[in-house]
Formats: structure tokens, sequence, C-alpha cells
């Protein structure tokens, strides 16, 4: 490896909400960073963590860690989900439905996000009930847990 080369890195990271957030102490507000970021590797593993900090890169540092920690498998078929899901965190409901091919992702935000980095390709997907984005998140990875592995129908032939 060269000098000026940079080292490859395993997952893509993407942050979905970065927040300001404060508490009040004695002395008056104490302002934070909250980093919401989804890592995957477009092959079928998707991981998300939430980091805070007082300064922001330690927050992304702190929230890619936890992500690592967090990696998940998804069953992709045909570039598309095996079958159609619902899964449900808090108060964000989400839906996730194979779509043929071309139809591309079809997803909002913080699903759109989880979706394209777990490489799959073609979806169809609906928010329902709160708009929260680590709900959002935390819901469409129980949908993706919750799916089923399927192996493509393997031609029969006749034995006699």
């Amino acid at each position: 490896m060269h000098e000026n080369e940079k080292p490859v890195k395993e997952f893509e990271e993407k942050i979905i909400v970065r927040d300001r957030v404060a508490r009040v102490v004695k002395g008056g507000r104490r302002q934070r960073t909250r980093v919401l970021v989804v890592i995957g590797d477009r092959k079928g593993r998707v991981g998300f963590g939430i980091g805070k900090a007082e300064d922001a890169s330690l927050a992304n540092a702190k929230a890619i860690t936890s992500a690592k920690k967090n990696i998940i498998t998804v069953p992709i078929f045909n570039d598309t989900i095996p079958h159609e899901i619902t899964a449900k965190s808090t108060g964000a409901i989400i839906m996730l439905k194979p779509a043929g091919k071309g139809t591309s992702v079809i997803a909002g935000g913080a699903v759109r996000a989880v979706v394209e980095l777990a490489g799959i390709k073609n979806i169809l997907s609906k928010s329902l009930g709160s708009s929260n984005a680590i709900n959002v998140v935390t819901a469409t990875f129980e949908a993706l847990k919750g799916l089923k592995s399927r192996t493509p129908k393997l031609k029969e032939e006749n034995v006699k």
C-alpha cells in the first residue's frame, strides 16, 4: 500500500440524522450532538447505530462503532426481498413489499438508506405512523430481521 492510498472500507456509511440535543444543568444548557448512522456493504449486510458526544466527529465515530455491533444479514432474492412484511417499532410502522425487476427502490428517506445499503435494488415500501427517523430505522431493521430466506425453484426433471 502506498502512502497516499486510502484503506478500503468494509462498509459504506450514511448519516441519516445529525441533531443538536441539549440538557439543562445547573450552569445552563449543555449542548451535544446525536448522530444516527446506517452502514452496509450492499451485499446483504447492514447495521445502524446512534452516537452522542459534545463533538460531531466523536458522535460519528461512536455511531459507526455501535452500527458495527448491530449488523444483520438480509436475505436477498432476485435483487428484492423474498416476501412482504410489516414491522412496528414504538410508533413507526414499516411495510416492505418485493418488487419486479426495473422497479428500483421506492422508499422515503430513512427506509431508502437502509434498503440501499443492504443491497436491495427493487422494493416497494410504506412508512406509517411516526416519522421519527430513529423509530423508522428501527422498524425497518425489525422488518428485515423477520424476513425468511427463499431458494429459487429448480426445474424438476421427470425421474422414471
